[in-house]
């Protein structure tokens, strides 16, 4: 696979080793939570003129799309089935000139022999001649293909972390038991908060470009650029937030075959998080990653610290995660909470109004209101330097881009509104009463959902060792050969090493 960081004769897209390249968007909107997203996905494919291009960790053909027909009733020719994998053969038995691909792990072809109807799906997209789907085996060992993805047509394309699986699916509310949020079994899961952003020109057909070469890697036959054309399937309900901007794409990639190591997003963190000047918002599913705490924990040492808040689960999703990521974490927050003299970090999970905790499986990051980052990678190791992934970004700083700082601030008090239970107003009325984002959080009356401070668990000494090894999260796919010394959170002569050291200097002479 050529790498396209630099394209001869393209001066515009030879830009830094922290981003591939920028796009312009005609429309851009960042979509909160699945339910919508789902809707909205539905109704573009429906309007698909020549290819559907899904790309991700995982699909469920299984689940339902809202407003479709179930199999039992009428209609068949006119209204859409619910049921995605049902649904995917609809759309090309009603458009004889449209194709769709599906590209997907190949760990997940392992779940779909266990997820009964699934297989049936399968056989009747294989017995489709313009439905073609591939599992991505193409990384090394340990590796996984992590992008979620979908472009329609070149022109269209949605990136961020919703995959169109199961236990993904939930409304911004997040209410308590809510029998909606079902699996195919019929059993119900919990609160799932999630974001994703869709974008309609040029970046799609760059988006386009990049899944067309993924595909080409994990042994697909080399895909055609769509024709041209002046239609777009953007929903005609939905207002976009930002019009003519230009979007970055970062990408991560591990070194295998003749592809190279890709470390773009890795890259990008660090610049994106040294460059803040007042606060950095961010959710992601996991805080696990010694390059991005390296870089945080250098600018809490300051003497007048930018502000950090992290939207995080209260535990990971599986028990190996959770002995990974979440012993991790435990130990990178010891060492940030030793760096903050001034109390500029917090780190908060999601509580619905009962009190069960909502799961974030969310990829975001709001630096000053002038950055907004969405994508499929998390603040872990893995995500730096393994999983394949990609991120979008928009940066008031580049040329036509200098008018969207205000809807990026109304995008931030959307989502602090969600999490604290409150209205936007009220999130934008303490922020003005405060003058810190911090602040404003701390100074709301939980009365139903809310932000609870997360709390750190103690670590068993087996659990410390595995957290500090990086053992289950490394950053390079060669690390999980290495000597240990040689690799993990404190890995000997790392910075963070010496930042830590640092702190317990300073504190014993304070003590």
């Amino acid at each position: 696979m050529k790498d396209n960081s630099v394209k001869q004769g393209d001066e515009a897209n030879a830009v830094s080793s922290s981003v591939w390249r920028y796009a312009m968007a005609k429309r851009a909107y960042v979509v909160i939570d699945a339910a919508d997203y789902f809707d909205l996905m539905r109704g573009v494919m429906e309007e698909a003129r020549q290819r559907i291009f899904l790309i991700g960790w995982d699909f469920d053909s299984r689940i339902l799309l809202s407003s479709g027909r179930r199999w039992w009733q009428g209609g068949r020719r006119k209204r859409f089935p619910a049921r995605l994998g049902s649904f995917i053969v609809w759309l090309v038995r009603n458009n004889p000139q449209l194709e769709i691909r599906l590209l997907k792990w190949n760990v997940s072809l392992v779940k779909s022999l266990f997820r009964g109807t699934m297989v049936f799906d399968l056989l009747r997209w294989a017995r489709q001649k313009r439905i073609d789907f591939k599992f991505d085996s193409a990384h090394p060992i340990g590796c996984s293909h992590h992008q979620k993805i979908v472009v329609v047509d070149d022109v269209f394309a949605a990136c961020g972390g919703i995959d169109m699986t199961t236990d993904r699916w939930d409304t911004p509310d997040h209410l308590p038991k809510d029998p909606r949020r079902r699996r195919p079994s019929g059993r119900l899961y919990g609160p799932w908060h999630d974001v994703t952003m869709l974008m309609e020109g040029e970046v799609a057909a760059a988006l386009g470009e990049l899944g067309r070469e993924r595909w080409k890697v994990a042994g697909g036959a080399e895909i055609a650029p769509c024709v041209p054309q002046e239609f777009s399937p953007w929903p005609d309900k939905l207002r976009a937030e930002f019009e003519n901007v230009e979007i970055g794409i970062a990408r991560t990639r591990a070194e295998y075959g003749d592809c190279p190591q890709v470390s773009e997003i890795e890259a990008l963190f660090a610049e994106q998080i040294r460059r803040s000047r007042r606060f950095v918002y961010a959710e992601t599913q996991y805080f696990a990653s010694r390059a991005i705490a390296e870089a945080i924990c250098e600018r809490l040492l300051e003497d007048d610290p930018p502000e950090f808040l992290i939207v995080n689960p209260l535990t990971a999703d599986g028990w190996l995660e959770q002995l990974a990521m979440d012993s991790a974490r435990v130990e990178l927050l010891r060492t940030l909470k030793d760096a903050d003299h001034a109390k500029r970090f917090r780190i908060y999970y999601p509580v619905a109004a009962d009190g069960t905790p909502i799961y974030v499986h969310a990829k975001l990051m709001i630096v000053d209101d002038e950055i907004l980052r969405v994508g499929s990678a998390n603040m872990n190791n893995r995500s730096m330097g393994l999983d394949s992934e990609c991120d979008v970004f928009i940066d008031t700083t580049r040329p036509a881009n200098a008018h969207v700082s205000p809807t990026i601030a109304g995008l931030r008090h959307r989502l602090l509104a969600e999490h604290c239970g409150v209205s936007q107003e009220a999130i934008a009325e303490a922020l003005d009463r405060h003058g810190s984002m911090l602040a404003a959080v701390e100074s709301l009356v939980p009365s139903g959902k809310h932000l609870e401070p997360l709390p750190l668990k103690h670590l068993t000494e087996a659990e410390r060792a595995l957290g500090e090894s990086a053992l289950l999260d490394p950053e390079r796919p060669g690390e999980m050969f290495e000597p240990i010394e040689r690799r993990g959170l404190f890995r000997r002569k790392g910075r963070l090493m010496r930042l830590r050291l640092r702190n317990r200097l300073q504190r014993s002479k304070k003590g």
